[in-house]
């Protein structure tokens, strides 16, 4: 069954947490039904129009088979009003489930494939955020990021994208895309004229592969916060690192189920990371594809993971306080429900 934007009774307690999703991408990001909808309007993507048939189609057989899932459903957004209709539903399903702030990741490079320029993919984004934060209340801000299996033309393309035609909001520089035989380090130099424009690099590391490439986004891309990067736990030089660095882990626990990173749940590194000391953020990566919501993640963390109570406020602040959100932001969504800053002055850099 797809997890429900709407919440049930049972993550009440969850909806009403302050918190933010900082790891959520946007074409992952769209319902079922939108989904379906795209698939109709344009049947040669391959993707099913019966929602069945669609559930189905995200039974994913490993971290390849994702991949291929997830660009097929990216070729269906051709025109720039099919961005804003993502951007306006993600916002009423943030509404719905509690979470007011959200920074979400974009990749150019494929949308210009599908047939929409950076420029108008910039409009389009501001258009739904306005939409988003007028008729719900809930603040989007962006990531664009590189697919690493676009090479280093889709990064030249991503970087030019980011620093000629910016939406607003645009806060991050980021990586996805497949681990296996790319490295972190040939991205170096897009990630360093992206800092050096004022963007914060955020890049995944550590989803599929070992440790290395997550000292790779350490060293080289000079990441403030890492996508995932729960190859760390078998390393503990490094949960050293980034417990005494501050670097935060962007941690979708259903995301690397779904995709066969990791067996199940129960068998999640998260706990080994929080006791390690490592600041972690509960994030829903692509909810629908993986059949989950920000407030389900936070309740598997508890009944699957075996969280406290404790830890699970104790996460939810961290994802506002690791938001590269305004200082004045991120202390008024502390304070929406009188869940209070830990850390008055926060730096937004690090955070």
């Amino acid at each position: 069954m797809y997890a429900t934007s709407s919440p049930t009774p049972e993550l009440d307690v969850f909806v009403s947490l302050t918190k933010a999703d900082l790891h959520l991408h946007l074409v992952g990001s769209a319902s079922p039904h939108t989904v379906a909808s795209l698939a109709a309007a344009h049947p040669d993507g391959g993707v099913p129009t019966d929602l069945d048939e669609l559930r189905a189609f995200y039974a994913f057989s490993g971290f390849a088979h994702f991949l291929a899932v997830y660009t097929a459903i990216s070729n269906l957004l051709r025109t720039p009003e099919d961005i804003v209709t993502l951007v306006v539903g993600l916002g009423e399903d943030l509404a719905r489930q509690g979470t007011a702030y959200a920074e979400v990741t974009v990749t150019p490079f494929s949308h210009r494939r599908a047939g929409i320029a950076p420029d108008e993919l910039a409009a389009a984004l501001e258009v739904g955020a306005r939409r988003a934060r007028d008729d719900r209340g809930v603040e989007v801000a962006y990531v664009y990021d590189i697919s690493a299996a676009d090479g280093e033309p889709g990064a030249a393309f991503t970087l030019e994208a980011a620093l000629r035609h910016p939406p607003a909001g645009l806060v991050g520089f980021g990586l996805g895309g497949p681990e296996e035989g790319v490295r972190r380090a040939d991205f170096a130099p897009y990630f360093a004229a992206a800092r050096a424009a004022g963007l914060h690099s955020v890049p995944h590391a550590g989803e599929s592969v070992g440790p290395s490439e997550i000292y790779a986004a350490l060293d080289l891309l000079g990441a403030e916060r890492i996508g995932h990067g729960i190859a760390a736990a078998s390393d503990e030089e490094l949960l050293a690192r980034l417990a005494d660095d501050g670097v935060t882990l962007e941690v979708c626990p259903s995301s690397n189920v779904a995709t066969g990173i990791v067996r199940s749940l129960g068998e999640h590194p998260l706990a080994r990371l929080l006791e390690a000391g490592v600041p972690v953020v509960l994030c829903s990566d692509d909810p629908p594809m993986f059949a989950t919501t920000l407030p389900e993640e936070y309740r598997r963390a508890r009944d699957e993971v075996g969280l406290s109570e404790e830890a699970l406020q104790a996460l939810a602040r961290r994802s506002i306080e690791a938001s590269f959100a305004p200082v004045e932001l991120k202390r008024r969504l502390l304070e929406a429900r009188g869940a209070g800053a830990s850390q008055e002055g926060t730096d937004t850099s690090r955070s």
